[in-house]
């Protein structure tokens, strides 16, 4: 769906046609809920907030326009707010561990994901990181936002955004390259992240 069609179905919701949200829900509820995966780190969590995501974002169509960003990035913010929202609940907001190792978790979907883009070393470096760090790490090679975009869902400068990915980058190629016992430039002077994922 192009931005002008989105538009045009953003227009009909908010005329009262209701059952139309539905295409908006087709196209999001998979990268919405990959998102709140990689942020919570469990999958009933994840399916809970991804429709947390969707009621907030039809209940509060009508002030989309205000916000003068595109409805992509609108509803990662949605997305972003939701999830740490639910990290500061649990008060781990700086070691939050990415996966939980529960046997009753680790369903065909968990461990879909877990095998697409995860690996156990990503793991333990990941959860070394804060959840800020970890939410810029998804960003950008996860769900391969621009900066521009990240910019948009954070409420940030692209500028800054691309020095602290710089800075969260080398943190993790450091840390991933202590969680298998290597020099950290043996992965090159990418994150090492998306080398992984």
């Amino acid at each position: 769906m192009n931005d002008a069609e989105l538009s045009q179905v953003i227009a009909e919701v908010l005329d009262g046609n209701t059952v139309k949200f539905a295409k908006i829900m087709e196209i999001y509820q998979k990268p919405i809920f990959r998102y709140c995966y990689h942020m919570l780190g469990n999958y009933a969590e994840a399916e809970d907030n991804a429709q947390e995501v969707f009621l907030k974002t039809f209940r509060t169509l009508n002030k989309y326009a205000q916000y003068q960003m595109n409805f992509n990035a609108w509803i990662y913010k949605i997305a972003y707010h939701q999830c740490v929202d639910i990290i500061r609940r649990r008060r781990l907001v700086k070691y939050l561990p990415f996966f939980y190792q529960d046997d009753k978790e680790n369903n065909e979907v968990d461990l879909h994901i877990e095998a697409n883009y995860f690996d156990e070393s990503v793991h333990q470096a990941m959860a070394k990181l804060s959840a800020d760090e970890r939410n810029l790490l998804i960003l950008r090679c996860v769900e391969d936002k621009s900066y521009q975009e990240i910019g948009l869902i954070l409420g940030k400068n692209s500028a800054s955004l691309r020095k602290k990915y710089e800075r969260t980058s080398a943190k993790f190629r450091k840390y991933y390259a202590q969680v298998k016992g290597v020099g950290v430039y043996e992965y090159g002077q990418g994150s090492g992240f998306e080398k992984t994922v």
